[in-house]
């Protein structure tokens, strides 16, 4: 899975489409070459709660991503926003919830240009 690092690229993913669940907010734009990977980003404020809730809530998203990584469509950059939910939600629920939210995604956003 490769990372958004970079201050830039969580405030470039900003700009594309929202999707909020009740444990997780997600935003993505697609305007990387198709060929290149998703991208993702996690951050999870101070205001959700101490460091070690925050890094659970983190770890939890992190474990979602990687079972519905093959919805990701190439060229796009996804950011999570994790709230305290993420602590108690099923992981189930979590994963259906974030592949749910992927899709709205990716209907809302322009496809990832193609460079032939």
């Amino acid at each position: 899975m490769n990372r958004l690092k970079k201050r830039s690229e969580f405030l470039n993913a900003a700009r594309g489409a929202r999707a909020a669940r009740s444990a997780f907010v997600l935003q993505g734009l697609c305007e990387r070459p198709a060929e290149a990977p998703p991208r993702f980003g996690f951050t999870v404020t101070k205001r959700t709660g101490n460091s070690v809730e925050r890094n659970r809530i983190r770890r939890r998203l992190k474990a979602a991503v990687k079972e519905v990584l093959p919805q990701a469509r190439g060229g796009c950059d996804y950011v999570l926003i994790g709230r305290r939910k993420a602590l108690r939600q099923p992981f189930d629920r979590l994963t259906r919830d974030l592949s749910a939210a992927i899709g709205m995604i990716h209907k809302t956003t322009r496809s990832p240009r193609h460079t032939a």
